[in-house]
């Protein structure tokens, strides 16, 4: 009888701790689909707008950018233009992890100041 509480006791820790590990994994990988969604930009939308171009138009075709990996993508970059406001995106081309491009857009007096690409650090 003691044998048979102690299985049961071990297999409902078990289970708990499967579930757990199951719920880590489901809200890591949300959280992967939640940046790549709100981070990723396909390379001809980078190549597409030009300076100049009015801020609303290009910000019309660029994700979010709000995301955790936000400060990450501002690391090693070049200095931001003065009185600029910037938001930091990952090319869509990249396919191979730890080669990275951070594509950087900058906005001045509602228009794209500056476009540039780096690569991750």
């Amino acid at each position: 009888m003691a044998q048979r509480k102690g299985c049961l006791i071990g297999c409902g820790v078990a289970l708990v701790l499967g579930i757990g590990v199951l719920a880590a994994v489901v809200f890591g990988m949300g959280k992967f689909l939640d940046m790549a969604e709100k981070t990723v930009v396909d390379p001809a939308v980078y190549e597409g707008v030009k300076v100049g171009d009015a801020e609303g138009d290009v910000r019309a075709k660029l994700p979010s950018g709000e995301s955790f990996v936000k400060e990450a993508l501002k690391e090693g970059g070049p200095v931001e233009p003065e009185g600029s406001t910037c938001a930091w995106y990952i090319s869509g081309a990249d396919t191979e992890l730890g080669s990275e491009t951070v594509l950087r857009f900058c906005f001045k007096d509602g228009k794209l100041a500056e476009k540039t690409k780096y690569p991750m650090k």
